[in-house]
């Protein structure tokens, strides 16, 4: 589409600068992330699975909080290493300008993960309250990993459009 005067041109943002683009691509991190986030996908299908098990026919409560145990380590995991990942390329540890929501939403993913944990050790919630609160922390984590996979999807379309450009 031709430019019309007094009409901006919208382009998507660029995510990475060329110096964080090549820290990305060098760090080792780069790939733990690549590993952990379909892996956590993973965990949260199977355990999601099993948590519905659970709540639709009472039986597998033991199955099912183990599943959501085991999905809130890789998530804790996932959250460390990717907050050393954005140190390496972004130069901080947390809520780089490019993945600022991401991370902010992450931070209530994380938040009800570890109301599941409480909840379940402390003893003073039902079975199915504990089950409420792991289904509320995944549909958090599915709106979560949406933001990444959407921002991502933006910056590829962005970096092919800059491309196509400087090719012209």
């Amino acid at each position: 589409m031709a430019n019309r005067p007094g009409r901006q041109t919208q382009t998507a943002a660029v995510l990475y600068t060329p110096e964080q683009r090549m820290r990305r691509d060098e760090s080792i991190w780069t790939l733990v992330q690549g590993v952990l986030a379909p892996l956590q996908f993973l965990v949260f299908l199977a355990s999601l699975a099993l948590v519905v098990r659970f709540l639709l026919t009472g039986e597998g409560y033991a199955a099912a909080t183990w599943s959501v145990v085991i999905k809130t380590g890789v998530l804790y995991t996932i959250m460390v290493t990717g907050a050393i990942w954005e140190k390496v390329v972004f130069g901080q540890y947390l809520f780089a300008p490019a993945f600022f929501w991401e991370d902010v939403f992450s931070f209530a993913v994380i938040a009800l993960h570890t109301w599941y944990l409480y909840a379940v050790w402390s003893g003073g919630y039902s079975a199915s309250a504990e089950m409420a609160i792991a289904l509320a922390a995944y549909a958090a984590y599915v709106v979560n990993a949406g933001q990444f996979l959407w921002k991502l999807r933006m910056a590829r379309l962005g970096a092919e459009a800059a491309a196509a450009r400087e090719a012209a």
